[in-house]
């Protein structure tokens, strides 16, 4: 679907054209033109032939129905995992992808593996949402999506243009009408758009995937760290933080005998003390030779970091029957 041909078609259309056409994409859902009878049948076959609404998608559904995983063909060939994530109380959390595989080769990430093929454009990454609400509506959920992470394949702040156009369309009230501050965005370090990011005057939350403590472990996990070390990365933390007086989560995998030490807990400590942060531990979903931590480790991790005064969660895993777990989105189903 192309949102951007969509807006040019329609420039030469009366303005009740345009909120036409939203009501019927973004609200009621309709996968063919030709279900707008609001609109004139010629509009229609313009539409129809130049901005076609299907979405090609293999949907795979885990064993306990709270998680699902689209593999999702663009135009181009290329493909893309999003992620839907089910929650108690009637939330829906989209992990949308940002990017054709990643350029970060991390080494706990089954991404990091397929390499950068290229960006995805706005308009790619605003489908990956509208798939997931019309996936709703054909079981019969009276809700939407409700979340959206920027946590799926890629490094958005690698895609900075493109992932906030598709921020303000997902928050536009026209369309998703999605909150600012149910939308939030990760990124692995990547300092000026860190600080950019902090000029942006919007309440999207950030979220910064840590991971370890020290800049040796970083490194060896983290290639990126060698661009960006802790101490630039915090500096950039510092500055978003009192630009925007805003909560910063800090994303750790928990991974046995690399990062789960009690020593590795206290410079955590140390390296974030005194910051407006939270830290959300995330048992490693396993993707090569790694393991995840033990259960007793993860305890003892978190129950240092909240003794020292860190306010400090744990995130239970999604998916990891059909490798929609957090590191393993790899294309590979």
């Amino acid at each position: 679907m192309d949102l951007s041909k969509l807006s040019e078609i329609l420039k030469s259309e009366p303005k009740y054209r345009q909120q036409q056409v939203s009501q019927a994409v973004f609200i009621d859902l309709v996968t063919d033109w030709d279900e707008v009878k609001t609109l004139p049948q010629k509009l229609r076959t313009v539409l129809k032939n130049s901005c076609p609404l299907e979405i090609k998608a293999k949907i795979f559904h885990s064993q306990d129905q709270k998680t699902s995983k689209a593999l999702i063909t663009l135009n181009d060939g290329n493909k893309i995992e999003t992620v839907l994530m089910r929650h108690e109380g009637d939330r829906h959390t989209v992990c949308v992808s940002s990017q054709v595989g990643c350029p970060l080769a991390c080494t706990f990430c089954a991404t990091g593996r397929l390499g950068l093929k290229r960006n995805l454009n706005a308009d790619e990454i605003v489908e990956q949402v509208l798939l997931w609400n019309r996936v709703l509506k054909q079981i019969g959920e009276k809700e939407r999506v409700t979340n959206v992470v920027y946590m799926g394949m890629g490094e958005p702040f690698l895609n900075y243009t493109n992932v906030l156009k598709s921020i303000r369309w997902l928050n536009d009230k026209q369309g998703f009408n999605i909150g600012a501050r149910k939308i939030s965005v990760s990124t692995s370090g990547i300092v000026p758009k860190i600080k950019k990011f902090a000029e942006e005057k919007m309440q999207v939350n950030l979220a910064l995937s840590l991971h370890a403590p020290t800049d040796e472990l970083r490194s060896s996990l983290m290639p990126i760290n060698t661009h960006f070390p802790l101490q630039e990365v915090m500096s950039a933390i510092d500055y978003y933080i009192k630009k925007t007086n805003r909560k910063v989560m800090c994303e750790y995998l928990m991974i046995d005998g690399v990062n789960d030490s009690l020593e590795q807990a206290k410079q955590l400590a140390k390296l974030l003390k005194d910051k407006l942060v939270m830290v959300n531990l995330i048992a490693y979903n396993p993707t090569n030779a790694y393991r995840p931590a033990k259960a007793k480790n993860i305890k003892a991790f978190k129950d240092y970091l909240s003794q020292a005064g860190l306010e400090v969660s744990q995130r239970f895993t999604f998916g990891q029957d059909i490798k929609a777990a957090c590191g393993q989105l790899a294309l590979d189903n």
